[in-house]
């Protein structure tokens, strides 16, 4: 199998966002979605993104993606958010996701970053799994999740 890690293009975003919904029917949650394609790519490649990504294609097709953004720290300066980590379910456990993660650290440190943070759901234990296996990652289950719908 020959995997191309790469910086997402704009012509990524159809697919992205297919992987987008398969990631929102995994976590069983496939009405969720609400954003617009055309505010997705905007917000990735507008005048002023907000949002990056690497995708990991495999003979010509992108099968799977980690997408992230700056976060701001008044204790630690820019850190790297992901928002995602997705690599399509038949490619799963084959080191598709590994080498997604392994450039995000890549980009973090290149870009000076103090730090990588992200969520991941209780219940996700091949995830969580996947998470443990990195000796520097720290669980924290001090804080809870907060969120406002604004729209």
């Amino acid at each position: 199998m020959n995997i191309t890690i790469r910086e997402a293009e704009i012509k990524d975003c159809h697919r992205i966002m297919e992987l987008v919904q398969e990631l929102a029917e995994y976590e069983k949650a496939p009405g969720e979605i609400s954003v617009s394609f055309d505010h997705f790519v905007d917000s990735g490649f507008g005048e002023k993104p907000v949002w990056w990504a690497f995708v990991a294609e495999i003979d010509k097709k992108v099968e799977g993606f980690a997408l992230y953004y700056i976060r701001y720290s008044t204790w630690k300066g820019q850190r790297m958010y992901l928002e995602d980590l997705v690599v399509t379910e038949k490619l799963r456990g084959m080191g598709v996701g590994q080498l997604l993660f392994d450039k995000l650290i890549e980009a973090a440190k290149e870009k000076h970053f103090s730090g990588m943070a992200w969520q991941v759901l209780e219940w996700n234990e091949p995830a969580i799994n996947f998470y443990k296996k990195f000796s520097t990652v720290r669980f924290d289950g001090e804080w809870v999740n907060c969120s406002m719908e604004l729209i």
